[in-house]
């Protein structure tokens, strides 16, 4: 595999061992839909299959969002068992393709990472932040719940107390936060992530490719699954509140949920 190519709003483009994956919808802040999942789950098995790809990099195009989640204007419409037919477990299956691949992975937040887009870089070895990107959890304020990863992920980075008051409030923390919690691993002035991305791949990929891909495996040989997030998710669908949410969310207004 070599040059670059795009797909379903999803560009991968590969400089030498380094792989890089962008987001490509800054118009709706690269925020994801069925066929970007597809496209980018096509691009890491691409990756997967390459043995000259040592590092990958995933960013967002445009200079306001790594990504703002799943598109809700796409899954809102969806009757509850096809949300979870699609949205859902499709959205894990990404996310844990890219947690397991073989090659270390790189989250480069160049904006904010909200709902699915915190979930994709949770899913990613190490997350370098700018200094000016806020990272959030907003389901619960659409009546549902993280489905891709996020309450399994950010519990195992931040600890079960920052997880959930992110995840219970849904109310979004700056860089500087979510380093001190562990959510990314470093946080770098905005104009400098760029050069700060590169310098952290190139000096990955100069080691002992096998050495590093085996490290990574039993760093990660013990971590938790994430497969009960699936039935929450599909709980939370049949809900009131979830239609409310989403029409709320759709026509622009505050949610009145009766809790039921």
């Amino acid at each position: 595999m070599s040059g670059s190519a795009a797909e379903g709003h999803i560009l991968l483009a590969v400089d030498g061992p380094v792989a890089t994956i962008t987001l490509d919808r800054p118009e709706k802040l690269n925020a994801l839909t069925l066929p970007m999942l597809s496209a980018l789950e096509a691009a890491l098995l691409a990756i997967d299959a390459d043995a000259d790809v040592r590092v990958v990099v995933i960013t967002g195009a445009g200079q306001k969002a790594f990504s703002a989640g799943a598109d809700v204007v796409a899954w809102s419409s969806l009757a509850p068992l096809d949300m979870w037919r699609t949205w859902t477990r499709i959205g894990h299956r990404v996310t844990e393709r890219l947690e397991s691949l073989r090659q270390p992975t790189i989250a480069s937040l160049n904006g904010i990472a909200y709902g699915g887009g915190l979930e994709l870089a949770l899913a990613c070895d190490l997350r370098l932040a700018g200094d000016h990107v806020m990272l959030g959890a907003p389901e619960v304020g659409i009546a549902t719940v993280p489905g891709w990863g996020m309450t399994t992920r950010l519990a195992v980075v931040a600890g079960p107390a920052r997880a959930k008051q992110m995840i219970l409030t849904g109310i979004p923390i700056d860089a500087v936060r979510a380093a001190a919690w562990g959510v990314v691993s470093e946080v770098v002035p905005h104009d400098d992530l760029a050069a700060a991305t590169d310098e952290l791949a190139a000096r990955i990929a100069a080691q002992a490719p096998v050495a590093v891909q085996v490290a990574k495996q039993l760093i990660d040989a013990n971590r938790p699954r994430t497969s009960l997030e699936a039935l929450g998710g599909g709980l939370t669908a049949f809900t009131s509140d979830a239609r409310e949410g989403q029409a709320a969310f759709r026509e622009r207004r505050p949610p009145e949920y009766g809790g039921s």
